[in-house]
């Protein structure tokens, strides 16, 4: 659709998307005010009209007039947002490098803003400085401290060689254990996390507490150790992402276990598959899931996919809708033996960092899913992710509509509790009004999406009439995005950022993200992750060039395959590095 310049926009124009010509006639004369100061079409315009000018009650299609508009000559990658210095100089990174970044950079240093790239090129150059900085500021805490960040370790010396070096040797971390220690981020009284039942969409919202927390979580570890498995046995969770999933989640890592990850939307077939390859000896589940009128039969499918000893968790009351087998276990029964250590604290298992903690896999769409293992330190690089490029902190309330058998809903456990957030939990589907009104009513602070379902919410206009302006940016990972729905979403909070994050199962996190100190464009990536390098591997496995350049901007409109060739075009066309 061909819009029109800022500059050539009448009232009437503005008339023809549904607006009262007396509101028509305000806008319009606000518009030209704005023109007048910073020009027809500049970023600062559009900063001033998105930030002043429109809100989510005005028509979508006038939104998309004035942002197509403004940006009719600008090129590709037009910035739907801009740090504003004040909100700036709150995030996590400013913070960090107002205090440091002369000790960093030393006289090359000017403000955060201005020397970001800059500091992103000392993580890479510096990852002992950088790391050792961002693990003080999230107050993570080693029962053994690592001998240093990174050794060198080339490939092929020996059976236990670290391909491109080997992290954080010989420290012994859990970290579950850093999701509840108390810490200068968070006491006993802080709430750790919010939820709210789809059924129950009209009640108050439920809090629970750290000290909540800590003394279930403890509860679940001694009931699991009376169960005499052996230390490193996995345990396997196939349940919605509620508060019980997380403590279960919690517990076996903070006992010395291995979590298997498994959907709450898989077939007994694919359950039976995860079972099988991750040679699990228990599984938690849940009786029933309730979708609004409907009921799923989860344990039963857990049943048929002939599982190990089940521990199965009552979804109404103390019944269930089919008796338990003789192996099987009741929520109840499980914990009732070990209920007189209720509020006596666990002492945490305390392992070297490659000790794996979670087994997750990869969809399976071709053959058997490949199992993809978190050792003790992946959980960090999803906690760093969250509080470098998402800026979660203290106080903050995180909500990422997933799973535990995907990789964001570990990441959503430990980007919030080792940042020293909340986590908000919506247990029912993240597609209507219900879960809009939770995001209003628990302040959400931090909005993770996929672009499906902000497709859903477009299409239905769920948000319409609830206040989503404690947003302070969004996070988008899992799909490819598309501007106009972005567009949209943007404007649902009041033109906060949307965060693009792109990454993989295996490391935990991302490597190619945007930042709350740099523009954001709709659908792109702006920089690599902190004491990242991203480089093109020619045929040979090896990077095509050395040198270092500039990322440039990559769309988030396609897939992961397509944006290696559009790198790989921009820098054919450059003659300049692979290494970006």
């Amino acid at each position: 659709m061909a819009y029109k310049s800022l500059s050539s926009i009448t009232v009437l124009d503005i008339e023809s998307l549904g607006i009262a010509k007396e509101d028509a006639t305000t806008l319009h004369q606000s518009l030209t005010e704005i023109i007048k100061i910073h020009g027809d079409g500049t970023p600062a315009t559009w900063q001033h009209i998105s930030s002043s000018l429109l809100n989510p009650e005005l028509p979508f299609p006038f939104h998309q007039m004035l942002y197509y508009g403004c940006y009719k000559d600008f090129g590709p990658d037009p910035p739907a947002w801009i740090p504003d210095p004040k909100s700036a100089a709150l995030t996590n990174v400013w913070q960090l490098l107002e205090r440091k970044g002369k000790e960093f950079m030393g006289s090359a240093y000017k403000d955060p803003i201005t020397s970001f790239d800059d500091f992103l090129k000392f993580s890479v150059s510096n990852p002992e400085i950088c790391w050792k900085s961002v693990f003080d500021e999230m107050d993570i805490s080693f029962s053994k401290p690592p001998e240093c960040i990174l050794r060198d370790s080339p490939t092929g010396e020996g059976p236990l060689s670290h391909p491109g070096g080997q992290w954080l040797p010989g420290a012994s971390i859990n970290p579950a254990q850093n999701c509840i220690n108390i810490n200068g981020k968070r006491g006993l009284n802080d709430t750790v996390i919010i939820w709210r039942e789809e059924q129950h969409d009209d009640l108050p919202l439920q809090r629970m507490t750290l000290k909540e927390l800590r003394e279930e979580v403890w509860l679940v570890a001694y009931a699991l150790n009376s169960l005499d498995l052996e230390k490193g046995s996995a345990i396997a969770i196939d349940m919605p992402m509620n508060v019980k999933s997380v403590v279960i989640y919690l517990a076996i890592v903070l006992a010395g276990y291995v979590v298997v990850s498994i959907a709450d939307s898989f077939a007994a077939s694919e359950i039976s598959n995860r079972l099988r390859i991750s040679n699990a000896k228990v599984v938690f589940t849940q009786d029933l899931i309730i979708r609004g009128d409907k009921s799923i039969p989860l344990y039963r499918r857990v049943v048929d996919a002939e599982s190990p000893m089940a521990v199965v968790i009552p979804t109404k009351g103390s019944e269930f809708s089919m008796k338990l087998r003789d192996s099987d276990l009741s929520w109840h029964d499980f914990l009732e033996k070990v209920y007189s250590l209720k509020g006596k604290e666990f002492i945490a298992t305390e392992q070297p960092v490659e000790t794996f903690t979670n087994i997750l896999f990869s969809s399976g769409t071709t053959g058997d899913p490949k199992a993809i293992p978190w050792t003790n330190i992946t959980p960090l690089k999803a906690a760093a992710d969250a509080w470098f490029n998402m800026d979660i902190r203290k106080g903050d309330v995180v909500c990422w509509p997933t799973n535990l058998g995907w990789m964001m809903g570990p990441w959503l456990v430990y980007a919030s509790l080792l940042n020293g957030a909340s986590m908000a939990l919506y247990v029912g589907s993240p597609l209507g009004s219900g879960f809009a009104k939770f995001v209003q009513d628990a302040k959400v602070t931090m909005l993770g999406v996929i672009p499906s379902i902000v497709r859903s919410w477009k299409s239905a206009n769920s948000t319409s009439g609830y206040d989503w302006s404690s947003i302070r940016c969004f996070g988008s990972s899992g799909e490819a995005s598309n501007v106009d729905e972005y567009l949209w979403l943007m404007g649902r909070a009041l033109y906060k950022p949307v965060i693009e994050y792109c990454g993989g199962t295996e490391i935990g996190g991302g490597f190619v993200c945007g930042s709350l100190l740099q523009s954001q464009a709709l659908a792109a990536f702006s920089t690599p992750a902190i004491c990242c390098s991203l480089y093109i591997l020619g045929d040979n496995g090896h990077p095509i060039v050395s040198q270092v350049v500039a990322l440039p901007s990559l769309p988030r409109t396609a897939s992961n395959k397509v944006m290696r060739r559009v790198l790989r075009q921009q820098l054919t066309e450059t003659n300049q590095s692979s290494k970006i």
